[in-house]
């Protein structure tokens, strides 16, 4: 079963998949910006990003420099185009999925920024929307965000119908999708 480690003060932090995959990066790595909390009870896939101060809407939380090129998708992993996954190589990968998110990751842009419709406050968990980014995920899950549009199994755009993404930001590549999708080619 998959791990996230992690520790708040200036250390290595190393997700693991398994014995043949590990990603670390320096951390913190957005000290200004978020800070990673285990969560209450602690556990695989507890950990969070938790917002380090107020944002407003549209803010800039963080560029996504560090990342790479993923040598192979896995659940940690982000789509960055319609063939290509990147390794966020921060503690941006702690930005867990809700049904009602308040972080679009800009792929386009290579940037995690507050969503348009409200700020974030200091202490509130930052999420995205992970079918933003996502076609068809290598660990589906079912949704626990207590949303009251809640979409339940969570496994990509490519299985959600149109009025459900109609009610979030996309990236291009998901858009893209969408309509090779639409006009049979997927």
């Amino acid at each position: 079963m998959a791990t996230k480690t992690s520790t708040t003060t200036s250390s290595s932090v190393t997700l693991t998949e398994s014995p043949r995959e590990a990603v670390s990066w320096t951390q913190p790595s957005h000290p200004d910006v978020l800070r990673v909390s285990d969560g209450a009870g602690g556990g695989s896939f507890m950990t969070h990003a938790v917002a380090a101060k107020d944002f407003p809407a549209g803010a800039v939380i963080a560029k996504m420099d560090a990342a790479t090129p993923a040598s192979r998708r896995s659940y940690a992993t982000v789509q960055a185009s319609k063939t290509g996954d990147i390794d966020l190589n921060s503690d941006l990968v702690y930005c867990n999925h809700s049904c009602d998110p308040n972080v679009v990751f800009d792929m386009k842009k290579m940037e995690a920024r507050v969503g348009d419709k409200a700020g974030v406050r200091k202490g509130d968990d930052f999420t995205f929307f992970y079918p933003s980014t996502e076609w068809d995920m290598q660990q589906p899950f079912q949704c626990t965000c207590g949303a009251d549009q809640c979409i339940g199994l969570i496994r990509g755009a490519k299985w959600m119908n149109k009025e459900q993404l109609q009610r979030y930001w996309l990236n291009e590549h998901i858009e893209e999708l969408l309509r090779e999708q639409a006009a049979g080619k997927q």
